[in-house]
């Protein structure tokens, strides 16, 4: 056992002599008192940085002479039956709330020794020990084991806790059987199991609350590598592993390290949970990097993310090394095939690549990047020999600092981007064994960092490596359906390695400060130089960087059926070349940020900002010459289609008369066709509501044509929040004879996508009988998630005056039904709504409202500071148990 030191917790005193006779109920009050006081003992010397496997260890010591102790009280000296520690507690090992695993091995379980097992384990659950307990005889422990590797695996554990000796020989003979789990038949389960597991967690380390044991690179795949050593090369840690060949020193080390910071995690986790939890909760995160000392920097540099930083590196760590070392295993049972030339520096077998030279890669170290542009151009090839993995991951860590400077290893990795889409792949790789950072240091200082908030799901470095990856799928034509307009862009780019490159840089200088887009574009601009790129190319990766941010706030903070919107955005950009660089980098960056960013109305909304500025980057285009003509263009684009279908042009006519000329500037034409035809067809019956499953920019359309109305805009969003709608836009306005005319773009809140037919039915149904009835409708009452909880802000509401309208910025947390509260606050407050423009972003919304007084006056400064407060009031923070 470990010997005690002054900074460990002694270990329990208990009596020598046991009698078989049980344990008395004062003897269990004494034991569960004696477990409190370790417990709290252990957590008071973690919270003094004692270490925390020291501490994991201390407890598995201590729980063991419990478990001991009871058992020989509750069985007494007995020849035919052991108790067994497996799991983590095999391995020496208790964490603050760690599951207790126990196996009781019985030659004869009778009647009587199996009263006697059941009075064992009822006694240490009366302690305060949670254990999981499993009785078999030999027998039936050897056919579990050879029927699932999983029980198979527990069993390489086992440690023997009290009980007959022999039955630990007994226990060795069913392990180590030659026909139990053969070596490649165990790799292989093992890794199926692997696989499965990752598979649960998007297979990546990098989730915002990821789960430190069994998530990629937690603690369950360091367990893995020791087991696949016992068993396949008889290594029982990674001590050994090194000495067996498996991992070389400073990999040893590098996983130990890691395993170190992990286990400091979990133990913290634990405390502060307060129970057996697994996962990084936002719940849990900020409490225990306060717990272990990380302090905020700056508001861009929280000592949340600095705690999180510090997982996703460890985690990341474990992860490649444990993917390198599971090929070494494969390759150590599978001889390699004859050796093929590649070039002059390379061979292959089969599917592998490898270098000829061992000292190839620190002779030359360019060959470090040319091995991954030889692995792209030899068809055929899976990976790199164990081997070669592990001399690609020594040489980058010997010439760390030196590889970012080397002029031939810059010329090999322009040389690499110049591959295009292929390269992406390319540089993933070399990401997993740290070169991708070595070959760019500002690239090493993302890695493993997270933004905490809702909206960035991925550390930063991973993000960055998801939009390379989305670039590249708009090569492929495969992905043509899915992004028609993006397929159609990406052969028109000439150099594909200034987008790689920009897309590698965008999010580079998040961390530091200050605005990550300018910090970035200095960063391309010097990268640029250094790898001899033509000026013209540094300067369009610098401003793709810059401005990477442009064309999806214009598209959802601004309307961009305005011509003046787009021509103040076509004159930042600039040309056609540049509008789709940024364009294809734009939807790259959505999807990347999170998969649940990316909706068909934001797919349209997109292009049809690309369509429009492309027009507008012509030489011979100019801005509308004016109001009157843009309307007018409407009429006739809609006139014409209303024609093909049939409708009379003077009852049109006489229609539009009524319709005020915003309809004609802020709708397109295909729109107004829609709503004339809804109105013309209802032959005046009100109120009107009209739903088109799939309308403009892949949104459900709603139009509500009734009598106008104070409150009707709160009505609406009301029964839309009780249908579970979204709203990504509204238009609100009033026709010169009273009618309320207001246009609702709308997505399902839980899928973002279109309504369904049937459920554009129900909309128009339900909200046609509310609208019919004076009352008024209310929204429910939603509980807010238990994410939404940790990322609460206070609204940031701002108001200006233009064209006899205020608007109102309004910046604040998100939360269920925040539009339908909104728009009651409105309604309380006596202010129209004219306009809405609706976005979110993670756990932060940005809507942008047209309002007015009663009167269709601008709001005035007492107004204004009654809707700040009630909507502060309504919207701003909730407290946690709320």
């Amino acid at each position: 056992m470990t010997q005690a030191s002054p900074s460990l917790p002694p270990l329990p005193r208990l009596p020598v002599a046991v009698p078989r006779s049980g344990v008395s109920g004062d003897a269990r009050r004494a034991l569960r008192q004696l477990l409190g006081d370790l417990d709290r003992a252990i957590a008071v010397a973690f919270r003094k940085g004692v270490d925390a496997t020291d501490l994991a260890r201390r407890r598995s010591d201590s729980v063991t002479r419990i478990v001991a102790h009871v058992w020989t009280a509750c069985l007494g000296d007995v020849n035919d039956a052991a108790l067994f520690a497996i799991g983590g507690f095999g391995r020496g090992l208790l964490f603050p709330y760690s599951d207790i695993d126990l196996l009781a091995l019985v030659e004869q379980p009778d009647a009587s020794r199996l009263r006697a097992l059941e009075q064992c384990f009822a006694t240490l659950w009366d302690t305060g020990l949670k254990v999981g307990h499993a009785v078999r005889d030999p027998m039936q422990c050897q056919a579990l084991a050879a029927a699932e590797a999983s029980v198979f695996t527990s069993l390489l554990d086992a440690r023997r806790l009290a009980g007959d000796p022999a039955l630990d020989a007994r226990l060795r003979a069913i392990i180590d059987a030659p026909a139990m789990w053969p070596p490649h038949d165990y790799l292989a389960a093992r890794l199926a199991e692997r696989n499965a597991r990752h598979a649960r967690y998007d297979d990546t380390a990098y989730n915002l609350e990821p789960n430190l044991k069994d998530g990629p690179g937690g603690l369950r795949t360091l367990d893995s590598l020791r087991w696949l050593g016992k068993r396949l090369a008889h290594a029982t840690d990674f001590p050994d592993m090194v000495t067996e060949g498996l991992l070389d020193p400073a990999e040893c080390d590098n996983l130990l390290q890691a395993e170190a910071t992990l286990r400091r995690y979990r133990f913290a986790l634990h405390l502060e949970a307060g129970r057996p939890e697994e996962r990084l909760l936002f719940d849990y995160q900020r409490g225990i990097a306060a717990r272990l000392g990380f302090e905020d920097e700056h508001e861009k540099n929280l000592g949340v993310e600095q705690f999180m930083q510090g997982y996703y590196r460890a985690a990341s760590q474990v992860e490649r090394l444990g993917i390198q070392i599971a090929e070494r295993f494969v390759e150590m049972l599978e001889p390699p095939s004859e050796a093929q030339a590649v070039g002059l520096d390379f061979i292959r077998y089969g599917a592998r690549l490898a270098v000829r030279d061992p000292n190839l890669f620190m002779r030359r170290p360019a060959a470090l990047v040319d091995i991954f542009i030889a692995r792209l151009d030899q068809a055929g090839l899976i990976g790199f020999t164990a081997d070669t993995m592990r001399r690609i991951h020594q040489a980058t860590a010997t010439l760390d600092g030196m590889l970012a400077d080397d002029a031939q290893v810059l010329a090999s990795f322009l040389q690499l981007l110049r591959h295009g889409a292929p390269a992406v792949d390319a540089l993933w790789r070399m990401n997993r064994h740290g070169l991708l950072a070595a070959i760019l240091p500002a690239f090493g200082k993302v890695f493993g960092r997270m933004q905490y908030d809702l909206f960035h799901v991925y550390t930063v470095d991973e993000h960055t490596l998801r939009v390379l990856r989305n670039v590249a799928r708009f090569a492929d034509p495969a992905t043509q359906a899915e992004f028609p307009l993006a397929c159609e862009v990406w052969p028109t780019l000439p150099r594909p390695e200034v987008l790689l490159l920009a897309a590698l840089f965008h999010d580079i200088a998040k961390g530091r400060g200050g605005d990550h887009s300018t910090l970035g574009e200095e960063d391309a601009r010097a990268f640029g130089h250094k790898l001899g790129l033509p000026q013209e190319d540094i300067e369009r990766v610098a401003w793709l960087v810059r401005w990477h941010l442009l064309m999806s706030t214009t598209a959802q903070r601004q309307d961009i059926t305005d011509p003046e919107v787009v021509h103040r955005f076509a004159d930042i950009v600039g040309g056609r070349e540049r509008l789709g660089q940024l364009y294809l980098l734009t939807i790259a960056d959505i999807i990347g940020t999170s998969p649940r960013l990316w909706n068909a109305w934001k797919d349209r909304l997109l292009a049809d900002l690309y369509t429009s500025t492309r027009y507008a980057l012509r030489r011979d285009a100019k801005p509308s010459s004016g109001a009157a003509a843009r309307a007018r263009a409407c009429r006739e684009q809609a006139l014409a289609l209303l024609g093909s279908d049939g409708d009379d042009p003077a009852a049109v006519a006489r229609l539009w008369d009524t319709f005020p000329m915003a309809s004609f500037l802020r709708h397109r034409p295909e729109q107004i066709a829609w709503q004339t035809a809804e109105i013309l067809h209802g032959q005046g019956k009100l109120p009107l509501i009209a739903v088109n499953p799939l309308s403009v920019r892949g949104s459900t359309e709603l139009f509500v044509y009734v009598p106008d109305r104070d409150g009707l805009f709160a009505n609406v969003t009301a029964m839309l929040d009780r249908l579970h709608f979204s709203v990504m836009e509204a238009r609100v306005l009033s026709s010169p004879d009273g009618k309320a005319m207001d246009t609702f773009l709308l997505l399902e809140a839980d899928t973002q996508k279109p309504a369904s037919p049937e459920r554009a039915e129900e909309l128009q149904q339900r909200l046609h009988r509310a609208l019919a009835q004076p009352a008024p409708i209310m929204p429910p009452r939603r509980s807010m998630s238990r994410h939404l909880k940790h990322f609460q802000m206070m609204p940031r509401i701002d108001f200006q005056h233009a064209d006899g309208r205020t608007q109102m910025a309004l910046v604040c947390s998100d939360r269920p039904g925040l539009l339908a509260a909104v728009a009651q606050v409105l309604m309380a407050c006596e202010v129209r709504v004219h306009d809405a423009r609706i976005a979110t972003f993670g756990e932060r919304v940005e809507d942008f409202f047209q309002l007015t007084d009663r009167r269709n006056a601008p709001l005035g400064e007492t107004q204004q500071q009654r809707l700040w407060q009630a909507l502060v009031e309504r919207i701003g923070p909730q407290s946690l148990s709320a």
